[in-house]
């Protein structure tokens, strides 16, 4: 499985650090704000960190019969023959995935900010494809 790290720490610290500002917001804010409005400002946080939450949770993860892509709002399961290839040009935030069927998806499971990590993994997910896939190598 194929996950980003620095792109985890940091997602999740700041959720926790929305989350405490907020909650201490809603205790010390004015006399004037109400139940609901102390409320809404802990929901606002909850909503903030769900949402950091859902970037975090991204992976790939491979098995004997194919790959798992979480992205933030979409898990998609793509069998080997599927995935035609993968690739990351210099600059790139993730690697994309080319299919079969002539679309393609991110998989931001592999962080290319993470430079080394992410050039590591990518060279793990291309040789998987290579080996694991129907499709020829293209070089």
């Amino acid at each position: 499985m194929w996950r980003p790290r620095t792109t985890r720490i940091v997602a999740y610290l700041t959720a926790g650090v929305i989350m405490l500002g907020l909650i201490a917001l809603a205790v010390v804010v004015a006399p004037q704000f109400k139940t609901f409005d102390r409320v809404l400002i802990i929901g606002f946080g909850a909503f903030m960190a769900w949402i950091l939450h859902m970037l975090a949770r991204c992976r790939v993860a491979a098995d004997e019969s194919g790959l798992t892509v979480v992205n933030a709002f979409r898990t998609r399961r793509l069998e080997w023959p599927e995935v035609v290839d993968v690739s990351m040009t210099v600059g790139d935030p993730w690697p994309t995935l080319d299919l079969a069927d002539g679309t393609s998806i991110s998989a931001m499971g592999i962080n290319g900010a993470e430079k080394a990590l992410a050039a590591r993994q990518l060279a793990e997910l291309q040789s998987l494809l290579h080996t694991r896939g129907e499709a020829p190598d293209p070089r």
